[in-house]
């Protein structure tokens, strides 16, 4: 059974067959259109000069929050406070270490100006670093006499510090394979564990502070390629401390 729709269009088909073959009058055409809009409800274009504008619903039923900037004001006066804390440890650190490092230059000032030593400054700490040759005999772990007066001044200095000392053993890249030291590894440890046994003899107040490491030949402080060179490598450094006030 043909429906509404169904007629409709085979009248449109007509209506195009007969158009096909006939003459084109603009006129009688536009009024066709229009009689066609007519019946199937098309909507008649509307022109507009404006914007449409819709209500927005966010806008209706939303607020934006109440800013709170007291808390902000809270976290950047408690970040201020802890950043002026920390400069105050740093630069309470920092005044500290370079009193030690006078200290230290005073009480060993013929050493330095003989050039057995040599004092300064390094990361967090004040480094004493001394040469082989002026510390121990050529392959060997046994406290060279000059030495130990050494050690017997330094340790008036060492127990005012309240600091972490580390006590660190250095070699050149020459292999070493004795009896008594299979290789620079034993050696350097050798070394630092007899500059510690001797500050312990000598009644050091607090031995717990004191750190014995051992280095072999992995930090020079020249390049290896020269007897000279392996002569500033082979050294004992003792690394003194101190707690920030």
């Amino acid at each position: 059974m043909a429906t509404f729709a169904d007629l409709m269009s085979l009248l449109m088909c007509f209506f195009v067959l007969l158009l096909s073959f006939s003459e084109m009058d603009i006129q009688k055409f536009k009024q066709v259109a229009g009689s066609m809009d007519k019946a199937f409800g098309v909507q008649r274009e509307i022109r507009s000069d404006t914007i449409p504008r819709g209500t927005s619903v966010i806008k209706q039923e939303f607020s934006p929050g109440i800013p709170q900037p007291t808390a902000i004001k809270i976290m950047k006066q408690e970040t201020s406070d802890d950043t002026q804390e920390e400069l105050r440890m740093n630069t309470s650190v920092s005044e500290n270490l370079q009193e030690l490092m006078n200290e230290i230059k005073e009480v060993l000032d013929e050493e330095i100006a003989e050039n057995v030593l040599e004092v300064l400054m390094y990361e967090d700490a004040v480094l004493i670093r001394v040469r082989e040759k002026d510390a121990f005999p050529s392959g060997s772990a046994e406290l060279q006499s000059g030495f130990t007066s050494v050690l017997d001044k330094l340790q008036s200095v060492l127990d005012e510090t309240n600091g972490r000392i580390i006590v660190s053993g250095h070699t050149d890249s020459v292999p070493i394979a004795t009896s008594a030291y299979p290789s620079n590894w034993v050696l350097s440890a050798a070394r630092a564990a007899s500059v510690v046994h001797h500050l312990s003899e000598i009644n050091f107040t607090d031995p717990s502070r004191i750190e014995i490491r051992a280095f072999a030949d992995t930090i020079p402080v020249a390049p290896n390629d020269t007897p000279d060179n392996r002569a500033k490598n082979r050294r004992i450094e003792i690394s003194v401390g101190v707690e920030g006030g």
